[in-house]
């Protein structure tokens, strides 16, 4: 299982508390939690790798807590629509959120939201998450990240690459490479990573940072070569490709990353019996294998993981967006 920094050893003591929590009276703390549906909102649509981990998650969650856990899709705003509508939700466990690392670039944006992520919402845990993959159309005759950014420095602006659209982590990643590698390529923004795919596929636009579930694909069919992927670690869904980091810019990290959250009056033992919950489906072979065929990564750890994730996410987002002057659409 693929961990962020951080989150291993935390993780060793959740699952310990778990297994206590089995044998002693802090799971029962609420025996009757829940008594009916949980409904679990997605801020992106069908399909998409949100809507995928979350379909994934919840099926094993609902087997785990004996109640459906029901998929509500509220795409739009960058999933600014889902969280306001968790953030006004009474704060029971019945009605959760699948935040994402789209949150955090909004925080990061400087924007007036009419909710604080990082303080209307209880974090559940960390769920899943993709790398991107730096992937390049053979015609533009780069083979590693160190020709990328020799050729980048060689012709300034003269490299495209595209994105699912400003402000996405695609988009956000670019940027990073740009200021990491010391070079300028142009931000070619679309509508959806379907889209941009396919000029990259052409060679119209010949460098993404796609995320894994759309590029994988066409690596293992060679329409296009992978160059590295942007998490911290390599991914289990594609081992043999190096990371940015280790591929010469240190330090590089970025991913696409889900994790269950609740509206913060929420109690603290209804969010432990989620948190242990959840751990637990994440724990399975059966979603770990179905995770991994959509290119995700499982993950999982405590409460109090994905709230400092969240914290270094948003720091490091609004850095970046200061000094790169990126914009949302």
């Amino acid at each position: 299982m693929m961990q962020h920094p951080n989150i291993s050893r935390s993780f060793v003591k959740c699952m310990a508390w778990m297994l206590s929590c089995l044998m002693s009276s802090c799971w029962a703390a609420d025996l009757s939690y829940p008594s009916k549906p949980i409904k679990l909102v997605v801020g992106f649509p069908s399909a998409s790798s949100a809507d995928v981990t979350a379909r994934i998650v919840a099926k094993k969650l609902g087997e785990i807590l004996l109640q459906p856990v029901v998929i509500e899709n509220k795409p739009g705003a960058s999933s600014n629509i889902a969280t306001e509508l968790v953030v006004r939700a009474p704060g029971d466990g019945y009605t959760l959120l699948v935040g994402s690392v789209a949150n955090t670039i909004n925080s990061g944006m400087g924007k007036s939201l009419p909710f604080n992520f990082s303080s209307d919402l209880a974090p559940v845990a960390l769920i899943t998450s993709l790398p991107n993959i730096l992937v390049v159309h053979p015609s533009l005759g780069v083979s590693s990240v160190q020709e990328l950014v020799n050729l980048g420095k060689a012709k300034p602006n003269f490299i495209n690459y595209a994105s699912s659209g400003n402000g996405t982590s695609p988009h956000l990643s670019g940027e990073l490479f740009n200021l990491m590698a010391n070079i300028k390529m142009t931000h070619v923004p679309y509508k959806g990573s379907s889209q941009a795919i396919t000029d990259v596929l052409s060679g119209l636009v010949p460098v993404m940072f796609s995320p894994a579930s759309t590029a994988i694909a066409h690596i293992n069919s060679g329409a296009l070569k992978a160059l590295a992927v942007t998490s911290s670690q390599r991914s289990a869904v594609a081992p043999k490709i190096p990371t940015v980091s280790e591929s010469g810019l240190n330090g590089y990290e970025t991913s696409v990353w889900f994790g269950i959250l609740a509206p913060v009056s929420t109690p603290k033992d209804v969010l432990d019996k989620l948190n242990a919950s959840i751990n637990l489906s994440l724990q399975s072979s059966e979603v770990k294998g179905q995770l991994l065929a959509q290119g995700i990564d499982a993950l999982g750890g405590s409460k109090e993981d994905l709230s400092k994730y969240i914290q270094s996410e948003t720091d490091k987002w609004e850095k970046l967006i200061k000094l790169s002057g990126a914009k949302m659409d």
